[in-house]
């Protein structure tokens, strides 16, 4: 009898094989090999180079009262594959004006009026589903998203354990063994990972819309699971707050949404180094294209900030505050070294709740009309909450005061109704010509395509720290290019000019200074990647120091080209950007004082000229210190850049 269950087994088992149905995708270079398997349950594995990263992981969702689930024994109908060589071109380029969209397409067809779409690029692979069912809306109760990782990978995961998801993705990077993750650690996107052959790979998301965040947990051992925030049902302020929420009722899904939809991608940006890092872009090429044609008023740049020096301005001769004057002298700072904007933040309207309207020592248009006579816009910070509420109200005023901006703070949610938000704030500041800075936020998964007035996102533990923690120091700042920054523009808020070195630092909220040397933070504008960049010191400072404010303001914020030259996370990084007819050059090192050589190759022929900013001789004992050169760039176009602990390099070349 034993011997007739073992084959009656065995039967069982062949039947169950000989049902599943394996499908390959490969990237254009052969290097990616993706299997889709379709037996009881849709699943992927991907190999790269030779090397197995991603083991079989499902892929399911559960839809309200449907029969057919996708993912859940699939039956396919139709299996089509693409192949795609084209190119995109950026509005707003972070990385490159144009991008080369190269991928291998397969698209599963299955019975359920559901399809599954997998592209692989030579950096990556990513999946979505896509749905077109009967029901105009339908209800997602859960979405099964699991990595299977090979064993024995590192990842740096943002320290975070909120159980709710309450979160502004403000976190600490920890170097971390996939096998030491709990269930209890929820890790928001991105997440870096790096496989035991030093395959390198960062885990995202695209084209987020109607939907929520994806977070990731561990259990121990080599897999990572998805979860999502829950629909909120019923929320409130907590007590003696005017931005903290309390969600009072969730319900038991994370989605209403269109029947009929593409759902957000899921993407791995698979490299094979630190360096491909910094120049994946698949998050801006797997998003949905603008929803506009009519985008030349918007207009990158950077922009001066008052709340990190406590408008604490110095050499005048009015009180400084939150006041007429002390704006004008802001506007002034602007315009003598071409900046573009003004950020007047917290403080400026009569309530944080009442956004309509200023306090009596403000008179916003004369502050608009001084600022146009100087070719400087104003931006208006904004609380969330009371945006929320009367958003087509309060842009209008705006509109009509002839602001060019709005920063939208203290978001904290990552659910359904809080991306949507994102996105109505998008398309209402793009109907009145608005940029938008979005703070206290999630990271960026694609809006900033569709909306291109979307300039940057916060999502990031800045500069704006410094004031009170030790916890943005060097190491932080060269964890951040292959973590955060890969997923899209990042408002880190840098360009201190009271600089310490290590021993010499201190939190001090009311005069704050950065960690690290003087060239670190130049080196910043060069690195750090958004099209709203901030001057964070305040005028007085900066006028103390006209060399390093001139060389800061004159960077552009956006690129035509981006070329990683080295990097190692968590160490050091170098990367050039053309843009124009000049490349720009930024490096940094963690407090390890360190020697590069950079291959400046790509410049072709011809003669250049070098204008560098360099740590001073004595940078290890004071920060601020810094030389200046300008000298031609050598014919083997190989320059070594010394740099201090701490410490960094900048340079702009020329014909």
């Amino acid at each position: 009898m034993k011997r007739v269950l073992i084959l009656l087994h065995i039967i069982l088992c062949t039947c169950i094989v000989t049902q599943a149905k394996n499908y390959t995708v490969s990237s254009p270079d052969g290097k990616t090999k993706v299997t889709v398997t379709a037996g009881k349950q849709l699943s992927w594995s991907i190999n790269y180079n030779g090397e197995r990263i991603l083991n079989p992981s499902l892929m399911q969702m559960d839809i309200e009262g449907q029969t057919e689930q996708p993912g859940v024994n699939p039956k396919v109908i139709k299996a089509k594959t693409l192949k795609v060589n084209s190119e995109q071109t950026a509005v707003i380029p972070l990385k490159q004006r144009i991008i080369k969209d190269q991928y291998n397409q397969l698209t599963l067809t299955c019975k359920g009026n559901y399809a599954i779409v997998f592209r692989v690029y030579n950096n990556g692979a990513a999946y979505r589903f896509e749905t077109s069912l009967k029901q105009p809306k339908v209800i997602i109760n859960t979405e099964t998203i699991e990595q299977n990782w090979t064993e024995g990978c590192k990842l740096y995961w943002p320290r975070e354990k909120n159980q709710e998801y309450l979160t502004h993705c403000e976190a600490i990077f920890d170097e971390l063994n996939i096998s030491s993750l709990t269930n209890d650690m929820k890790g928001y996107l991105p997440i870096y990972l790096s496989t035991p052959k030093g395959t390198k790979v960062v885990i995202m998301e695209s084209d987020l819309f109607d939907y929520p965040n994806l977070f990731l947990t561990g259990d121990r051992n080599n897999t990572l699971s998805g979860e999502f925030p829950p629909v909120v049902l019923k929320s409130a302020l907590k007590e003696g707050t005017d931005r903290d929420e309390v969600l009072l009722e969730k319900a038991s899904y994370i989605a209403e949404t269109e029947g009929t939809r593409a759902f957000p991608w899921r993407v791995l940006m698979i490299n094979e180094d630190d360096k491909a890092v910094i120049e994946n872009n698949l998050v801006y090429q797997l998003a949905s294209p603008s929803v506009t044609q009519d985008t030349e008023w918007i207009k990158p740049g950077k922009i001066s900030w008052d709340w990190w020096s406590t408008l604490n301005v110095y050499g005048v001769d009015f009180k400084a505050g939150v006041n007429t004057d002390t704006y004008k002298y802001f506007i002034d700072f602007a315009s003598k070294y071409g900046i573009e904007y003004i950020l007047l933040d917290e403080g400026w309207s009569a309530g944080t709740w009442n956004i309509k309207e200023a306090i009596p020592e403000l008179n916003i248009p004369e502050l608009v009309r001084y600022g146009k006579e100087r070719n400087v816009g104003l931006v208006l910070w904004t609380l969330w909450n009371p945006l929320d509420k009367d958003l087509e109200g309060i842009l209008d005023i705006y509109e009509k005061w002839g602001i060019k901006g709005i920063k939208v703070d203290f978001m904290q949610r990552s659910d359904q109704y809080m991306v949507n938000f994102y996105e109505r704030v998008g398309k209402a500041a793009m109907d009145r010509k608005l940029l938008v800075d979005f703070h206290g936020s999630f990271k960026p998964s694609g809006l900033q395509k569709r909306y291109p007035n979307v300039m940057t996102f916060e999502g990031v533990l800045g500069l704006e720290h410094d004031k009170d923690s030790r916890d943005i120091n060097p190491v932080h700042d060269l964890i951040l290019p292959f973590t955060r920054m890969v997923a899209g523009p990042m408002d880190y808020t840098q360009g201190a000019m009271r600089n310490a070195i290590r021993k010499n630092y201190a939190p001090i909220y009311t005069e704050p200074m950065s960690q690290g040397t003087r060239c670190h933070q130049l080196a910043t504008y060069v690195i750090f990647e958004s099209p709203l960049n901030m001057l964070c010191d305040n005028p007085s400072n900066y006028n103390r120091e006209p060399e390093c404010t001139e060389f800061i303001a004159n960077i552009p914020t956006v690129w035509e080209k981006t070329v990683a030259l080295d990097g190692k996370v968590g160490e050091y990084v170098a990367i050039a950007r053309l843009h124009g007819d000049n490349w720009y050059v930024g490096a940094l090192t963690n407090w390890d004082a360190r020697e590069v050589e950079l291959d400046l190759s790509f410049l072709g022929d011809g003669n250049y000229k070098l204008e560098l900013f360099k740590d001073g001789i004595n940078a290890d004992r004071a920060a601020c210190d810094y030389k200046k050169e300008v000298i031609p760039v050598p014919t083997d176009r190989k320059v070594k850049v010394k740099m201090a602990p701490g410490g960094g390099w900048a340079a702009k070349i020329y014909k």
